[in-house]
This record gives C-alpha cells, sequence and structure tokens, in this order.
C-alpha cells in the first residue's frame, strides 16, 4: 500500500473531490481525518469509509477559524498520534466581478481557500517535523493560471494558493516537508453544477464546456484524488513547489465557452 498507516487531514472531505480522496488515500492504507464545517455530511462520509474497514474520524471544523483548526489539530494527534499528509481541499466560491462582491462575500472566500490552508499547514507543520516529515497537497483550480469573468475572489485565492505552495516548499524542504498543489478545471461534482445551475442556459453551458474540453468530458473526482495520491506517495520524493494542471488539457486553450460571460 502506497499510504500505509499514514495519517492524513483532508479538508473540505465530505463530498465531492474530499470525500473521493479519503476513499482513494484509505484504499491505500492511510488513516483519514475528515474536516468538514458540515456535520451531518461529515458523518456519512466516516460511515461510507468505514464500510470499507478505512480507519477514520470526524471533527467538524470551520477551517477559517484558528480556535477550530487547533481543535483539529489536537483530536487528530490524541486519536492517530501524529499527522503525516495534510489535504487543503475545503474551498468557497461566488460567481461575482470584484465591483460586484460585498467584502463580507471576499472574506468569506478568502477565509477558507486562503486562510484555511494557511491555519491548517501552520499547525500541521510542527507534527509532521516530529514524524521526519510529511507531504502537503493544496487542492487549487485552474483559475490560478486563467480565468474567465466575475470570477475575481475566487480566482485570486485560488493564485494566492499556488503561491503559498511555491514559497512554503521552500521553508518546509529542510525538515522534508513538501509541499505542492493540484489544478483541476471542470469537474463532475456538487461545486461544479451550483456554478452551472446559476446561468441563464445550464444545458448550453454543459454542452459548451464539454466541447471545450481537449478530451471531450468533464473531469472526475477520481482524476483528482489519483494525482494527489501520487504527490502525497513516496512516488513523488523529489517534487515540491510544483502544481500540477489536471484538467485535461484546458490550460493549452485560448479562450473560454462564450456562455460563461
Amino acid at each position: 500500500m502506497r499510504l500505509k498507516d499514514k495519517v492524513t487531514i483532508i479538508t473540505g472531505g465530505s463530498q465531492g473531490i474530499g470525500e473521493q480522496i479519503g476513499h482513494t488515500f484509505g484504499e491505500q492504507g492511510a488513516k483519514i481525518v475528515i474536516a468538514d464545517i458540515n456535520k451531518e455530511s461529515g458523518q456519512d462520509a466516516i460511515k461510507k469509509l468505514k464500510e470499507k474497514n478505512i480507519e477514520a474520524i470526524f471533527v467538524q471544523t470551520n477551517v477559517s477559524s484558528e480556535e477550530a483548526v487547533v481543535n483539529l489539530i489536537n483530536q487528530t494527534i490524541e486519536r492517530f498520534g501524529g499527522i503525516d499528509i495534510l489535504v487543503n481541499n475545503a474551498a468557497a466560491n461566488i460567481r461575482k466581478s470584484a465591483e460586484e462582491t460585498s467584502f463580507e462575500e471576499w472574506r468569506h472566500v478568502y477565509g477558507v481557500n486562503i486562510d484555511g490552508p494557511f491555519l491548517c499547514s501552520k499547525y500541521a507543520v510542527p507534527e509532521m517535523r516530529k514524524r521526519g516529515g510529511g507531504a502537503i497537497v493544496n487542492i487549487a483550480s485552474w483559475h490560478a493560471d486563467k480565468t474567465i469573468t466575475r470570477f475575481a475572489a475566487y480566482a485570486s485565492s485560488k493564485g494566492a494558493l499556488t503561491a503559498l505552495t511555491r514559497q512554503m516548499a521552500l521553508d518546509c524542504g529542510k525538515d522534508n516537508i513538501r509541499v505542492n498543489a493540484v489544478l483541476p478545471s471542470s469537474v463532475d461534482t456538487p461545486m461544479f453544477y451550483v456554478t452551472l445551475d446559476a446561468l441563464p442556459d445550464p444545458e448550453k453551458a454543459l454542452k459548451e464546456t464539454l466541447d471545450y474540453q481537449p478530451l471531450g468530458r468533464l473531469g472526475t473526482a477520481e482524476d483528482i484524488a489519483n494525482a494527489a495520491l501520487f504527490l502525497a506517495s513516496d512516488e513523488a520524493a523529489y517534487v515540491s513547489g510544483h502544481s500540477l494542471r489536471v484538467d485535461g488539457g484546458t490550460y493549452v486553450k485560448v479562450a473560454r465557452p462564450l456562455i460563461f460571460d
């Protein structure tokens, strides 16, 4: 098993990409800590993991709260004795331009997308150091490099997350802690359909999205989880500070579907 007995915290782990990462990592021997603000879906995610005999716990966590993150770290240490892997997956999104975005909305997106990874990493790194090393995988987005109209808070926060990834790789390398990011594009998850359903013509938007993808399909949660697994595993032992695009070729295209404008 590629992650045998590796204690792994996954934020936003109750559904979508985060839930799949829990299953993919757990099937490779990891001990899973699901951190999510949604208690009901978090407990449901743990139930599904335990049905596969994956050792797992749920800690209700608002990743933008320092107190809540400290509690997450403490409960993980109390249950499993250490931390080997952190997957910063929790995310928030709104579809607005900078002018349209209220400061409260801006702070909420940044609270989840940047404060969360900062706080979780800040308190996880000392525990990883005690174990002789570890791996942090940040789930960013293709919006970090390219974006479309009316994604001001989300795109800029994901760009900040990839910058944090590069910078932390420098500071953490001496402790054998690797820091990398995965940059998905359109993925078949609940978050994608929330954005899609808010558009005037969701059916047309989906068709144009698929037409735009060089591989002709949406990404799957499994696609992203497999990339995260590689970066978290010893197979990526000499990979740090890297942003891995898992986007079906989206990055190399020059335009996006007009339906999104």
